[in-house]
C-alpha cells in the first residue's frame, strides 16, 4: 500500500511540473510578442520567417516576408497602414505604434501609410521617406539592380548618400545602377522603339513628306491618267 501511495505522490507530482513548465513556455511566448501586429494575406505561396504561411496568420515586428514567383502577400496593420509584396520579393518588416519600417532585400513592395505615421523603405541603395504629415502609398522596386521609387500618394524623399530628392505624387525617382541583362534593362531597350527625340520625329515626318510629294510629282508628269483598272468614264462639261 506504502509503494502504490508513493507511486500515484510521484505520478501527480511530475504531472504538475509538465503542467506548469506548459503554461510557463506559454507565457513566456506572450511576453515576447508584445506590442502591435499585423494579419496577412496570401494570394499564391508565402513564407514567414522561412515557414510557410497562410491567409489569417498574424505577423510580427522583425519578420521576413518572402514570396514565390506569381505570389502576393499582405500585411494590414491597422491604424498603421498597409505593407504588400509583389511576386518574387522577399522584406523584412519592423513597426511599432506609430512607424513603419520595411527592408526591402529583392522584389517589390508598397506601402500606404496614413497621416501621422512615420513610413520608410530601405534598400541597398538608400532609404525612401514619406511625409508623416498626410497619407502616403509608395512603390520601391530593386528587381533591376538599382532602386526606383514610385510615389502613387502623397510625398516621399529618396535618400542616397548626401542626395536627397522629393518624389511628389505621380512621380518616380532612382538610386544607383541597374545591372546589365536585367529585367529592367530589357524593358528600357524595348521601350527605345516608342520614344522617339525630336530630331528622329522631324526627319521621318520630312521623309513621309518627300515621299508623298514624290508621288504627286509622278502622277503629273503622266498626264494625269490615273488608271486603277476597269474601264474609264467621261463626263462631258456641257452636262
Amino acid at each position: 500500500m506504502i509503494s502504490r501511495t508513493w507511486s500515484r505522490k510521484s505520478l501527480a507530482l511530475c504531472l504538475a511540473v509538465a503542467i506548469l513548465s506548459v503554461y510557463s513556455m506559454v507565457s513566456l511566448a506572450s511576453q515576447a510578442q508584445t506590442g502591435p501586429s499585423g494579419e496577412l494575406s496570401v494570394s499564391g505561396q508565402a513564407t514567414v520567417n522561412g515557414q510557410s504561411a497562410i491567409s489569417g496568420a498574424t505577423v510580427f515586428s522583425d519578420s521576413t516576408i518572402t514570396t514565390a514567383q506569381n505570389s502576393s502577400a499582405v500585411v494590414s496593420l491597422g491604424k498603421l497602414g498597409r505593407v504588400e509584396l509583389l511576386p518574387g520579393s522577399s522584406a523584412k518588416i519592423n513597426f511599432t505604434d506609430a512607424s513603419v519600417t520595411v527592408a526591402l532585400d529583392a522584389g517589390r513592395v508598397r506601402v500606404s501609410s496614413p497621416a501621422g505615421i512615420s513610413a520608410s523603405i530601405v534598400t541597398h541603395d538608400g532609404t525612401a521617406v514619406a511625409d508623416n504629415a498626410q497619407a502616403n502609398s509608395f512603390t520601391a522596386d530593386v528587381e533591376c539592380g538599382n532602386t526606383i521609387i514610385a510615389t502613387q500618394v502623397g510625398s516621399v524623399e529618396l535618400r542616397a548618400g548626401s542626395n536627397a530628392r522629393q518624389i511628389a505624387a505621380g512621380q518616380t525617382g532612382d538610386a544607383g545602377t541597374a545591372q546589365p541583362g536585367t529585367r529592367c534593362t530589357r524593358l528600357r531597350r524595348e521601350d527605345s522603339f516608342g520614344k522617339l527625340s525630336g530630331g528622329a520625329l522631324a526627319a521621318i515626318l520630312l521623309a513621309a513628306g518627300g515621299a508623298i510629294a514624290a508621288a504627286i510629282i509622278a502622277a503629273r508628269s503622266s498626264n494625269n491618267d490615273l488608271n486603277f483598272g476597269g474601264s474609264v468614264v467621261e463626263v462631258s462639261p456641257t452636262k
